[in-house]
């Protein structure tokens, strides 16, 4: 066993970019995916890079808002009813950070890493010249009811503090500046010229090519089931193909890192969030950057080679079936506001589990029981938008260097 080798476990987002940071420093690299490499999240996501999304989904008013329709089959925010004690504890954890102090703190955390994450980002594609179709073209937060707007305005305050205002522009310059959008259909839009996109899978794709490039090495249909522990650390890992040895190793499980609690040390309270995602080519009539309609939460997002309508939020643990009337309240969404919402053919319907914590902030740090493992999961909606800065911290745990963002926030101990 080579000791400046390491093994990461998941081959989404998060793990393909500490594989790169980690080889980039000179470790060697394996990534172990227990299904195909660049699936799951990372796959029919949204494609938002988000530096506006520093606020969690827990603010002030949250639970008002959702708790009348929570349990619909159709809502944005959906539970999805069942005995789930883990998941209503999880649920009154949630509601107790729905207070300004305790959001701004996860705030500044996640600014920190989506600041981060940007330049990373450029940096990376420039040096590789990986095409995922990135457009810094901004993005539209668009409110169908003036009270909708007016409702944002503390929102956008708080973002304020973090350099993140918005401009706030008219239903009638909204229609103006986004020819796509039927007339008089929205009170009007906050526009965050910070953000930018790009098509995920083109993303993954570039990444492992990327990665077996300088010499990762990335092993598809691999399950893990534990590790053999001594000492303190993790002597190996045990997998469907045979115990695994490295000196160091990287849990990026995502949604499913919870299942690997018993041997991580503590309970990491994630609950797999399930999003939706219908992908088509783009329309005749196709917006030129991405719109969220905010009360109906879907999101259209224009690639260079396609569209795609997206979000929703349903905790239905790891129900692995597609909901139909969720995607159709994608599809009603998007037709409230748009010439040509969608259009044939139908190219996949998507799911995917977000790794969703309490407190809106990811975990990057060492497990409490195995002193050679580290733990970078738990991104909530914004693994892609926190890729980079993630990967990049977790090859400066390893490697012993300065982090670049203070590590703090993200404390496994803070649960």
């Amino acid at each position: 066993m080579a000791e400046q080798s390491v093994i990461v476990v998941g081959g989404g987002v998060i793990g393909a970019c500490c594989a790169y940071y980690l080889r980039k420093s000179g470790w060697d690299v394996t990534i172990v995916e227990r299904e195909t490499f660049g699936a799951a999240c990372s796959h029919g996501n949204c494609g938002l890079i988000s530096p506006s999304h520093a606020l969690p989904l827990a603010v002030p008013g949250t639970i008002a808002k959702t708790l009348p329709m929570m349990f619909k089959r159709d809502a944005p925010l959906r539970v999805a009813p069942r005995f789930d004690p883990t998941l209503w504890a999880w649920l009154m954890k949630f509601a107790t950070r729905c207070k300004e102090a305790p959001m701004l703190e996860a705030a500044a955390g996640r600014h920190a890493l989506l600041q981060s994450s940007v330049t990373l980002y450029k940096d990376l594609f420039d040096a590789e010249g990986i095409d995922c179709e990135w457009e810094s073209r901004g993005a539209y937060f668009i409110y169908q009811s003036g009270s909708g707007m007016d409702s944002y305005v503390k929102s956008d305050k708080w973002l304020q503090q973090f350099g993140l205002g918005a401009e706030r522009i008219s239903g009638e310059q909204m229609e103006s500046r986004e020819p796509s959008l039927k007339p008089g259909t929205t009170a009007g839009a906050w526009y965050y010229e910070m953000d930018a996109h790009l098509r995920p899978d083109k993303l993954m794709q570039g990444l492992k090519a990327t990665l077996e490039k300088i010499g990762v090495t990335v092993l598809e249909g691999t399950s893990i089931t534990g590790f053999a522990k001594e000492r303190g650390e993790a002597a190996a890992l045990r997998t469907s193909a045979g115990d695994m040895q490295a000196g160091r190793y990287v849990l990026a499980t995502g949604a499913w890192t919870p299942k690997l609690n018993e041997w991580i040390g503590t309970k990491i309270p994630i609950q797999p969030g399930k999003g939706y995602s219908i992908t088509y080519p783009r329309p005749g009539s196709c917006p030129a950057a991405p719109l969220a309609f905010m009360e109906q939460k879907v999101i259209v997002t224009p690639f260079k080679s396609g569209y795609r309508l997206g979000s929703t939020m349903e905790f239905a643990g790891y129900d692995s079936t597609i909901n139909k009337e969720r995607l159709g309240a994608l599809k009603r969404g998007a037709s409230l506001y748009l010439h040509e919402p969608y259009c044939e053919p139908e190219e996949e319907q998507w799911y995917g589990w977000r790794p969703m914590t309490y407190d809106g902030k990811p975990v990057i740090d060492t497990s409490p029981a195995m002193s050679n493992v580290a733990v970078a999961a738990g991104h909530n909606m914004l693994g892609l938008s926190m890729g980079s800065a993630t990967g990049k911290l977790v090859d400066e745990m390893l490697s012993d260097g300065q982090p670049h963002i203070d590590l703090k926030p993200f404390a496994i101990d803070r649960f």
